[in-house]
């Protein structure tokens, strides 16, 4: 237990599933030979190879660090507004997107609880990272999909939908932190949480609700990266 709490402290707590393991807590609890199992974790595999492991060195690579932690900038020191979180309970970040070919909604038959994978291309997002998830909803009509983005151990495991190339739309989610006044209409860089890159995303506030504890509950859209 005193090795996996040390390891969780170097851990991003993406939850990413590129280790192998479904959560960053199942391998924390499995990294109890040393450095060298350590380094499966892609996020901190670079430091690793750089620096010893030294008791108590603190590894703030993303995950559930603060913005203030990461000194409100991405992995690539640029600086962002927000850091967009998850909603409680659900599986992962929720996104609204659109396939390149919207037909493939109905002819694939996705309905709720897919598992699903596909890549945001173009302006909205450009991301370089196959995205897996599970379906929320989907409209055979228009073809618009909403879904909850997890790790790849779901497809890796089972079966999957490939939906192929597709637009981000949107982004759901709470923010409750942030070093600038949030407010509707406005364009914002931000880090979503759970981001394997840990770049930072543009998007405009199109909804925002202020919550009881101070934090907010937003969409945005117009997305973009980097």
């Amino acid at each position: 237990m005193e090795i996996s709490t040390k390891t969780m402290e170097l851990l991003p707590k993406l939850d990413c599933g590129i280790c192998g393991y479904k959560t960053c807590i199942d391998f924390a609890t499995m990294v109890d030979k040393g450095e060298e199992k350590l380094k499966r974790c892609i996020h901190i595999a670079e430091k690793l190879n750089k620096e010893p492991l030294e008791k108590g060195f603190n590894y703030s690579v993303g995950g559930t660090a603060t913005g203030e932690k990461m000194g409100w900038k991405d992995y690539m020191h640029r600086e962002f507004d927000f850091i967009l979180d998850m909603f409680p309970g659900e599986q992962g970040p929720r996104e609204t997107i659109l396939p390149y070919n919207p037909a493939l909604v109905k002819e694939l038959g996705v309905k709720k609880g897919d598992i699903m994978i596909g890549r945001p291309m173009g302006m909205s997002c450009g991301c370089p990272v196959t995205h897996c998830g599970i379906v929320g909803s989907a409209d055979a009509r228009n073809g618009v999909i909403d879904w909850f983005v997890t790790g790849p151990l779901g497809p890796r495991s089972g079966g999957f939908i490939d939906i192929g190339y597709y637009i981000a739309q949107g982004y759901e989610g709470i923010i409750s932190e942030s070093k600038v006044a949030i407010e509707l209409g406005r364009r914002y860089w931000f880090m979503p949480r759970r981001c394997m890159l840990q770049w930072r995303h543009s998007g405009l506030i199109n909804a925002v609700t202020k919550l009881k504890d101070g934090s907010y509950k937003v969409r945005i859209e117009g997305l973009m990266i980097g």
